[in-house]
């Protein structure tokens, strides 16, 4: 894969042995590359007759940036005859756009596997006391880490629900940006906290406009508001957060009815559902994007159906900490915009389509006799074109076609996994893994090659990960619930009378740097209450 170090360096031909497109994959095609963008893909022989007309007329309409008039200079620079295409041979190869995940937290990252075996609304305990502790060293690294992850993963872009860490949104997409991963990057809007206001909406709006005029210049951060869910953001707020999102043209995001707790708050303090309030004050559109959306009512999948919001799927989520599985199968066949999202649990694209099939089936499939749950290419659909459309991005990414970005994947099928191959896409729902992913492309420059950065050194990072991530995690007054698998088993062997526990489990809550021993929770990581309310801690 050396070669494709140089692919931002000159206009390229691709020649892989399969080009992964809508329709499925193809053999025999070519796909032409030049500066971060795909100008063409078909078949070896007319794009390879075709690649110098494509680059002139793409130099007539894109002059070399910062280029000026020469008075001297008779040729003008967009008139100057185009170089040949480089041309990279691909044997054994499939070539496919890279991932979308709808939905992600990147400065979560350092205790993403302290929440396993929680119950649900892990925030309070677990993500608002470590961001709350993060400073600026600690987010940068975090961001890092999970850039990296999601490339090592084959998703190309995420996108960021929003930090409550205190620190200025740029210093994720400064990381972001380095690592050479696209970001729809979320700005938290929420005007209330505790049941009290925290900001006014005037404040709310202004901090809104700023995020959105900011990123004009870096072409892998595309804004996006946020509200972390409905019941942080007064009417006023939501009304005019949707309002600047609609006419910017950008995601709202919002996690919502995903906990049965919020929905029935939403209902005590209110008497309508979280997604219903949204509709009373005309907070449905296009531009939502509502990540999980598991606990809907037939009424408001109609509603949100109607609205054209999209639904951000996160089924590993649903599996680990959820309430519910979203209904995702049944929301495609009513033609709603679905996309996939980790939910920052665990970033591999070929798992999470596994999962999203699986979390189908399981929920709703086999009651029916339903084997195919989808047909193994609905989930592949959302993970790409459907997550670009889901982002705000449709057209731009996720598909292999003229004017997309050159956000790519390159995939060994020359393995056992793929050898017979007979059903391209429902193999990469089931069979594939990211130990294929051999080159990582983002914006038509090589990122990752064999998992691992070209132009940073990444083992060196993860020895400082290692010390930052425990230097949070052990200042932080994190708060879990159920104990740690080594425990679990000390616990179920003592149960069983096989062997002796080493370390007893006696019930009640522990922070995670405290031992498992039933005894109260320490004094630096608080329990909390029954009566505080979840708005406290957003």
């Amino acid at each position: 894969m050396t070669q494709l170090r140089s692919l931002h360096q000159a206009p390229t031909l691709l020649v892989p042995e399969k080009v992964l497109l809508p329709e499925g994959a193809q053999t025999g095609h070519a796909v032409l590359v030049d500066d971060g963008r795909i100008l063409a893909v078909g078949p070896l022989a007319e794009v390879d007759a075709q690649a110098r007309s494509l680059l002139t007329d793409a130099n007539a309409a894109d002059p070399i940036p910062g280029a000026t008039a020469n008075p001297a200079d008779p040729i003008p620079s967009a008139d100057r005859a185009p170089a040949e295409p480089v041309r990279i041979d691909l044997p054994g190869r499939l070539l496919m756009p890279g991932f979308i995940d709808a939905h992600h937290h990147l400065t979560q990252t350092f205790g993403k596997s302290l929440v396993f075996g929680e119950p649900s609304e892990i925030f309070q305990r677990v993500w608002v006391p470590m961001e709350s502790n993060m400073d600026a060293e600690a987010i940068d690294v975090a961001t890092r880490l999970a850039a990296w992850e999601s490339l090592r993963g084959g998703f190309t872009t995420v996108t960021d629900a929003g930090t409550r860490s205190s620190v200025d949104v740029s210093a994720i997409s400064d990381v972001t940006t380095d690592v050479g991963l696209r970001c729809v990057l979320g700005v938290i809007c929420n005007d209330l906290g505790g049941g009290v206001r925290t900001s006014t909406v005037a404040e709310v709006v202004a901090a809104a406009e700023r995020h959105l005029s900011r990123w004009d210049a870096e072409s892998l951060v595309h804004p996006s508001l946020a509200v972390s869910i409905p019941e942080v953001a007064s009417d006023e707020a939501l009304v005019a957060i949707t309002r600047l999102a609609r006419e910017a043209g950008v995601p709202f995001q919002a996690h919502l009815n995903e906990h049965i707790v919020a929905v029935e708050r939403s209902l005590i303090s209110g008497g309508e559902r979280p997604l219903e309030r949204l509709a009373r004050l005309g907070a449905l559109g296009p531009e939502l994007l509502a990540a999980h959306a598991t606990l809907l009512t037939p009424r408001e999948i109609r509603l949100l159906r109607d609205s054209g919001g999209a639904i951000a799927y996160n089924p590993v989520a649903s599996s680990w900490k959820g309430n519910a599985v979203a209904p995702a199968l049944l929301m495609h066949e009513l033609g709603m915009r679905i996309g996939l999202g980790t939910d920052g649990t665990r970033s591999d694209a070929f798992r999470l389509l596994d999962a999203a099939e699986t979390a189908q089936r399981l929920t709703g499939g086999m009651d029916v006799i339903d084997s195919s749950a989808g047909g193994g290419w609905t989930w592949l659909e959302q993970g790409l074109r459907g997550g670009a459309d889901a982002v705000g991005l449709g057209g731009q990414i996720g598909e292999i076609s003229p004017g997309a970005r050159a956000d790519l994947l390159v995939l060994n099928i020359d393995t056992p996994e793929f050898v017979p191959s007979w059903d391209v896409p429902w193999e990469l729902v089931r069979l594939a893994n990211r130990d294929q992913i051999e080159a990582v492309i983002v914006d038509g420059k090589l990122r990752l090659e064999h998992g691992w950065p070209v132009d940073w050194d990444g083992r060196e990072f993860l020895e400082r990960a290692k010390d930052v991530s425990r230097r949070v995690v052990e200042n932080s007054p994190i708060t879990r619930i159920d104990p740690n698998a080594a425990d679990h088993r000390a616990r179920w062997m003592a149960e069983h009378g096989t062997a002796p526990a080493n370390t007893p489990w006696n019930g009640g809550t522990a922070s995670v740097n405290a031992p498992w021993n039933g005894s109260p929770t320490s004094a630096n990581a608080p329990r909390n209450s029954g009566t505080t309310s979840a708005r406290d801690d957003f």
